[in-house]
């Protein structure tokens, strides 16, 4: 009997032991807020360059490909307005102004500041960027990390063309 007990308590120090959990004692380390927005920032500009290169593999590598993603445009220098739901719709749209338009166009100087808001795997994402051929512009991004890297869930643009001064 003695030795039953002995064997036992061997035993539940054994098992406890191997069902500790070892990784908990090392933090997991999270990107910093700055890691976040350059990483967010990398995706904006390698989005924007592909699009204005007519260059459609990269353009379309930075977006979620789901039915819930949006892109709207409001141009108030030309009065016009879109709207695309789903990725079906976006990509359609997309292809069909490649085709249409199909030399490339002089790239925006690239963003170098956001201002960014970070949810968990999400972000929402607001800018001002100088277009040579459609003036200033302001959009609003809605990110998503997919298998860790940053992609557009959601775009809004308001083009407000060339001010004069």
């Amino acid at each position: 009997m003695k030795l039953t007990k002995q064997f036992l308590l061997i035993l539940i120090t054994i098992l406890t032991y191997s069902c500790t959990d070892k990784s908990s004692k090392e933090p997991i380390q999270q990107p910093s807020l700055n890691e976040t927005k350059a990483a967010i920032l990398q995706t904006l500009n390698d989005e924007t360059k592909a699009a204005f290169e007519r260059n459609y593999d990269e353009w379309q590598s930075k977006w979620v490909h789901e039915q819930r993603v949006t892109k709207t445009y409001l141009d108030f220098s030309e009065d016009s307005f879109s709207e695309s739901v789903g990725w079906q719709e976006i990509n359609a749209f997309v292809v069909t102004f490649f085709e249409e338009h199909p030399d490339p166009e002089p790239v925006p100087e690239l963003l170098s500041d956001i201002e960014v808001k970070i949810y968990g795997d999400g972000a929402w994402v607001i800018y001002e960027q100088q277009d040579s051929i459609r003036g200033l512009k302001r959009e609003t991004r809605l990110m998503e990390k997919h298998g860790g890297e940053w992609k557009i869930a959601g775009m809004q643009t308001t083009i407000y063309g060339f001010q004069s001064e």
